[in-house]
């Protein structure tokens, strides 16, 4: 048994150092047949073509084994790569090295510190100090505020002075006694519009003072994220508050009143409620631009609506009451649809700051 398998190793060893000898040999032979083939091309002065891999395989002998044909292959041929674009190749293999990028700058962008190892420019190098307190909204540098208020200047000017006349006639007529056979003069559709731009003017204005009174007296923040938020629900609530009583007005006078009344009554709170707002608007000025206690404006609006409240309770005698035996129903009149509106606004504002504030 010994020498059964010392002979078969002696065998499988001999065939694989003919295996060996025969790809030396096919190799030399096709080094051989390349270089002839070039010395031959260079005496002739002639540019001889590589070989294809068809043409190698033809050259072996037909009983070359499949490793021999690939050596053969290998030998001749050698793998490079080809670059066609001329752009950073990015698509590589992990184990390919990666090509230095010129990062050369112009002459005119150059630093003295560029060659610096400890200069980074891309980093990061914090802030410097300690970083104050923001500054607090100023409605005074709003512009948005501002071109509101001067856009209702100039257009104020401007129908005022178209309408002058048609001012100077209510104001006149605001005080006479009207008899019961006075005819009663129309309007125009330019000075209906002038009276409904002067009662928006008014809303406007209230609700700019009562902004300035809530971020004056409520220390709680509010959930809120813009001030504009707060001034359009103010004036929404002093727009609705005005066309309420306006409707009010008009279904109680209808019924205890006839309808000539109810038209003067209605031009009367038209022209008090534009004229407050034109007394209003200095007020709002000065408490924007020139830092006016926000407790004095109060105490002026204050003043303001109750000396147009007088006006209008004087009105509302003149024109319902003047000849009515029970002249103390004036009192209940006023009171519901003058003074009840009027707390029924105040109440929603301040119920809608409170469901507003952000209670910690």
């Amino acid at each position: 048994m010994r020498f059964e398998n010392s002979g078969l190793i002696y065998r499988r060893e001999k065939s694989m150092v003919f295996k060996a000898d025969s790809l030396n040999n096919v190799r030399q032979h096709i080094g051989g047949e390349v270089t002839e083939n070039r010395q031959e091309g260079q005496k002739g002065n002639t540019v001889t073509t590589e070989l294809t891999p068809r043409q190698v395989l033809q050259s072996l002998p037909e009983n070359a084994t499949p490793a021999q044909q690939d050596s053969a292959i290998q030998a001749h041929f050698k793998p490079a790569r080809e670059h066609l674009s001329t752009c950073p190749d990015t698509l590589r293999m992990p184990f390919d090295s990666i090509a230095a990028k010129d990062e050369q700058k112009p002459f005119f962008e150059e630093s003295f510190f560029d060659r610096d190892s400890m200069f980074h420019p891309e980093l990061s190098g914090g802030r410097y100090g300690v970083s104050g307190d923001p500054v607090p909204y100023n409605m005074r540098g709003d512009d948005l505020i501002t071109g509101l208020l001067l856009a209702c200047f100039i257009l104020g000017m401007i129908a005022f002075s178209r309408s002058r006349d048609f001012i100077f006639r209510q104001a006149k007529n605001f005080f006479r006694v009207r008899r019961g056979n006075t005819t009663v003069e129309n309007e125009t559709t330019s000075e209906l519009r002038f009276q409904f731009f002067l009662v928006f003017v008014t809303s406007l204005l209230l609700s700019l003072l009562a902004f300035f009174y809530v971020e004056e007296t409520v220390s709680n923040p509010l959930i809120l994220k813009s001030h504009y938020t707060l001034i359009a629900i103010f004036l929404a609530l002093c727009l609705t508050y005005f066309l309420f009583k306006a409707a009010l007005y008009s279904m109680v006078n209808l019924v205890f009143f006839d309808r000539a009344s109810n038209v003067a009554w209605i031009k009367s709170q038209l022209f008090l409620t534009g004229m407050a707002g034109v007394l209003l608007f200095p007020a709002v000025v000065l408490l924007i631009y020139f830092n006016i206690p926000v407790q004095t404006m109060l105490i002026y609006t204050v003043t303001v609506l109750f000396l147009f409240k007088m006006l209008s309770f004087y009105k509302c005698y003149v024109t319902f009451f003047r000849n009515n035996d029970f002249k103390l129903q004036i009192f209940l009149y006023f009171c519901t649809l003058e003074i009840v509106p009027l707390l029924t606004l105040v109440g929603g504002m301040m119920m809608i700051v409170n469901n507003l504030k952000i209670n910690y």
